[in-house]
């Protein structure tokens, strides 16, 4: 019997993402496997039913979770929807496993065998399968449009009858698939972009994109392609450097978040203070805590005149191209995991042993475990 795949309409608060879209829809039928996708579960990525050809469209999340062996989403499921899921299935999608354990008991109770794509390890093997950079690139982009739209001025040279007008400076704190992003956007925006990020091994990237690359002469490279935590000394170093780059700057793009851990706590109020009235801060750190000591997620603050946003969700608010990256992961993590036919638990590879969180009614991941242990003690 053919394997069942799926797709619940996400319950997130304006969320407007789908884990499949109609392209990846067709390719996964062409390989054998049963979709099922739930009534207007595409409506907000511009999707009907209809252009879901291949799949069957279920009326209810308890019908199609019900039966399904394995369910891919895109946010962590609901205390609900968890109790629909088909007992021992597969469950694929962001879990938030560093939080909110509660789930995973849940999960645990129903025996699922649960992945989070936030786990899937940075390999050269993975890198189809990596949701976390598809998703960063989005948030970037937007990051940098996010800031032009709240900042009042342009952001490329204008030349008018009127006088010439200067092109802004923007400057973006972190330098992964965020980061970059952004400042490849600002950058044909025509903004003087510069760069920064404590890993000196970036600024090659930094400059390939045509930024120049604020050096503070700290080298702090981490595992995973994140960066280490930073001594006391080199923090004030950091601090004293970037302060004169935070000043002289007109929009501020920060992305430095590692997943599991709060946000580094770069941009501080006394740098605030040194900025120009009317420059923005675009804190995409925010629900790790921001970059920036005065975010506040979900809001835009107003700090002597410069102001600073915490946006929520970015990559869904560009929902069909967020969708489009999204579905093509799974896809490649689905072609992992489902093997002629069957569904393979192969705990010898280290993408499948790495992102599987809950697996025959245990945690299996080893991070999370002892999170949860240290949450119980």
């Amino acid at each position: 019997m053919a394997i069942q795949i799926g797709v619940p309409k996400e319950v997130r608060k304006d969320e407007q993402r789908v884990a499949l879209v109609p392209e990846i829809v067709k390719k996964l039928a062409q390989t054998g496997l049963n979709i099922s996708i739930e009534t207007r579960a595409g409506e907000l990525v511009g999707y009907s039913d209809e252009e879901y050809e291949g799949a069957a469209i279920v009326g209810s999340s308890a019908e199609l979770l019900g039966k399904a062996d394995i369910t891919l989403m895109v946010n962590p499921p609901s205390e609900e929807q968890v109790s629909q899921l088909k007992e021992g299935s597969v469950l694929i999608g962001y879990l938030n496993p560093y939080s909110e354990f509660q789930r995973f008991e849940q999960l645990n109770t129903k025996r699922i065998s649960s992945f989070s794509v936030e786990m899937i390890p940075r390999i050269s093997r993975a890198q189809a399968m990596d949701a976390l950079s598809s998703q960063a690139s989005i948030a970037g982009y937007k990051a940098v449009l996010l800031g032009s739209n709240i900042l009042g001025k342009f952001l490329p040279m204008l030349t008018t009858a009127a006088g010439t007008i200067r092109p802004s400076k923007c400057l973006v704190i972190g330098a992964g698939v965020a980061g970059l992003q952004a400042i490849a956007t600002a950058r044909r925006l025509g903004a003087i972009v510069e760069g920064y990020d404590v890993r000196a091994e970036t600024k090659e990237q930094v400059e390939s994109l045509g930024a120049k690359f604020v050096d503070i002469q700290i080298k702090a490279e981490g595992s995973g392609g994140y960066a280490r935590e930073l001594t006391d000394e080199e923090r004030q170093q950091q601090q004293e450097i970037l302060a004169r780059h935070v000043a002289s700057a007109d929009l501020i793009v920060s992305t430095a978040a590692i997943p599991g851990r709060a946000s580094p706590r770069i941009i501080s109020a006394s740098m605030v203070d040194g900025m120009r009235g009317g420059s923005v801060i675009v804190d995409l750190a925010a629900e790790g805590g921001g970059n920036c000591e005065l975010t506040e997620l979900g809001e835009t603050v107003l700090y002597n005149g410069v102001k600073i946003y915490g946006p929520i969700n970015v990559p869904s608010m560009v929902g069909n191209h967020a969708s489009e990256l999204y579905a093509k992961n799974l896809q490649s993590f689905l072609g992992l995991l489902v093997q002629d036919g069957e569904i393979n638990i192969d705990l010898d590879d280290e993408i499948i042993t790495e992102s599987l969180i809950t697996h025959d009614g245990v945690v299996h991941n080893s991070k999370i475990k002892e999170q949860l242990e240290g949450a119980s003690s």
